[in-house]
Parts: C-alpha cells; sequence; structure tokens
C-alpha cells in the first residue's frame, strides 16, 4: 500500500486512436507521433525509462525493455471526450450521457437574450473559436463598447473574455455565474462555463492572464476523491483540478500560472509528509499549443516537462487514456 499517490493528467498528450475515435469526427490521431515527426524528434529520456515508447511510435523515443514503471493504454467508457468526462472516470465515475457542445452553431438566441438580461451586457462572438484567436479578432471591439467575447469550443464549454482592468475581474466572475445558473438548465447543460480574463492594450498585445476561473458541475456521484476525503487523507488539488469537480472530494487547492508552476508546486509535495493523492492537470499542452496547432511549441513543452519530472523520486506508472 502506498502512502501517497502523485497523479499528473498531460492534458491532451495522447498516443493513438480510442475505439470511439470515430464518433467525435477524429481520425487517424496520434498527438505524440506526429508532433514528434513535426519537430524531427523528441527527447524524453526520462519518460522513454518509464516505457513511453512502448505505447507508440515516438521518434526519438525508443522502446524499453525493462520500464522502471507500468504502462499501458486505456480505452475509456464514458460517453464523450470532454475535459471533465475524462478526469471523471479517471477517478471511478463513469458518464453515460455526453454533456451538451455547441461547436457548430454557437449558442441559441433564446439563451443569450436571457444572459443579456440578467447581466445588463451585450456579447459579441459566439462561435466555436481558439482562446487566443478571438481576442486579437474581437479584444479591440469589447473593450470599446463592454460587450462580453462569449465563445465555446470542441469541448462542453461556455466561456466568456473580458479585460481585466476595463471591464474588471469581478464584473467578470459575477456574469459567468449567472452563466452557470442559465445554462443548468438540460436544453443548455454545458459541462463548464470558464471566465477567461485578458490584459493588454491592443490586439498585438492581448494576453490571458492566470485568473481563468472554471464554473463546473458537480459530479452526479461519488469519486474516489469522495471517498479519500472521507476516510481522513489528503487530496490536493493542483491547477484546475478543483473546478473539474467543483470542490468535490478535494481538501487542498492550489491555483498554478503554468505547467512549469504546477510541476514545481507537485515536486514540492513530494518533500511534504501527507497521506493520500496529489492531483496536477498540465493544461497548457492543450490550451497553448494544442488549440493553436504549434507541435513544435509543444514538443519543446514536453521536454521541459519530462526534465522536470526526473526531479520527482517516486516509483511510477503511465497510461495513456
Amino acid at each position: 500500500m502506498y502512502k501517497r499517490i502523485f497523479t499528473i493528467v498531460i492534458d491532451s498528450v495522447g498516443c493513438g486512436q480510442a475505439p470511439k475515435s470515430y464518433l467525435y469526427g477524429d481520425k487517424d490521431v496520434n498527438t505524440i507521433s506526429h508532433l514528434a515527426k513535426a519537430a524531427g524528434g523528441i527527447k524524453l529520456p526520462n519518460l522513454e525509462k518509464m516505457g513511453y515508447g512502448n505505447l507508440t511510435e515516438i521518434m526519438g523515443v525508443a522502446p524499453n525493455k525493462n520500464p522502471i514503471a507500468s504502462f499501458g493504454k486505456m480505452d475509456e467508457l464514458s460517453d464523450g471526450k470532454d475535459t471533465m468526462t475524462g478526469h471523471w472516470e479517471i477517478m471511478g465515475l463513469e458518464v453515460k450521457t455526453p454533456f451538451l457542445t455547441f461547436t457548430e452553431n454557437g449558442f441559441p438566441q433564446a439563451l443569450i437574450d436571457e444572459f443579456k438580461a440578467k447581466t445588463g451586457y451585450d456579447v459579441i462572438g459566439n462561435k466555436s473559436a481558439s482562446g487566443t484567436e478571438i481576442l486579437v479578432e474581437l479584444g479591440e471591439e469589447h473593450m470599446k463598447t463592454k460587450k462580453l467575447i462569449l465563445y465555446t469550443s470542441a469541448d462542453s464549454v461556455l466561456q466568456l473574455a473580458a479585460h481585466e482592468e476595463t471591464f474588471g475581474l469581478e464584473e467578470l466572475y459575477r456574469c459567468c455565474k449567472i452563466a452557470r445558473e442559465i445554462t443548468l438548465k438540460p436544453e443548455w447543460m454545458v459541462g463548464r462555463v470558464i471566465a477567461r480574463p485578458f490584459i493588454g492594450n491592443d490586439k498585438d498585445h492581448f494576453t490571458r492572464t492566470a485568473n481563468r476561473h472554471d464554473y463546473a458541475l458537480s459530479p452526479f456521484g461519488r469519486t474516489v476523491l469522495d471517498e479519500l476525503k472521507d476516510a481522513k487523507y489528503s487530496v490536493i488539488g493542483i491547477g484546475k483540478i478543483s473546478d473539474i469537480y467543483n470542490g468535490n472530494g478535494i481538501t487542498e487547492s492550489h491555483r498554478n500560472k503554468s505547467n512549469h508552476h504546477g510541476m514545481e508546486q507537485m515536486i514540492e509535495f513530494t518533500d511534504k509528509d501527507f497521506e493520500g493523492l496529489c492531483y496536477l492537470n498540465l493544461v497548457d499542452f492543450d490550451a497553448m499549443y494544442g488549440h493553436r496547432r504549434d507541435p513544435i511549441g509543444y514538443a519543446k513543452c514536453l521536454e521541459e516537462f519530462d526534465l522536470q519530472l526526473n526531479k520527482m523520486s517516486v516509483s511510477g506508472a503511465l497510461f495513456d487514456m
């Protein structure tokens, strides 16, 4: 029996097509293999030692006959491919009804009208978009008009972007709370409402800040996190973990500014005396590189993660899901 478990979700770094991929329009997908080829090879010596090269063909990462960790691939039981579905299943909860997505046509006018009436703000956007590209497109208009930038993605999300200084962070949070209440209706029930604050003076200098906040649904059943907490174990969430479970089962939560910062926090916890789970999501892989289709940046970020992984003196297991 282990005294402490450290779980790291390397967000979006898949290594092969799942049997249900066709349901979501995905074909011939293999993130790690494709980005390694695009980068001319990738160096991940610590993951290689754990058996990463045994999972799929990765240019620069060789198979290992004597890996120091267990390894394998898992097929998801749940229906859906969004953040909450995957994370909830990792902690033992099967999602049988996929969360709603509004990728094709944006959100219905009835939802927009109710949001405008309850917040006092009009919206612009209302489409599926990259979170950085939509700032270039609509950020300046938002600053001039105070209209909130509303958008979605392939995930079950409603995202609201606003300038942190000219619009106000607390006002953005207030509007997101209202959006969360509205989207509790069955016909509009998205998995998360996300506040996306940004700063900068013009479209060439807009950057998102670390004050993102997710307003998620609570898991509809008990998870491993609940069981651990009720048994008086520590459940430490780093990054957006607490948001994903809406705080359920979490005993201690820590925000992070980046993948690097998140790993620094987890490394610190390896030297602390606690019993239970330390759980981290590394969102930059998806948000900063996957969504922007930047395989070179993606590969460099993974190599940096691999270097930090070497600082964790723990035994391990490596799985793709």
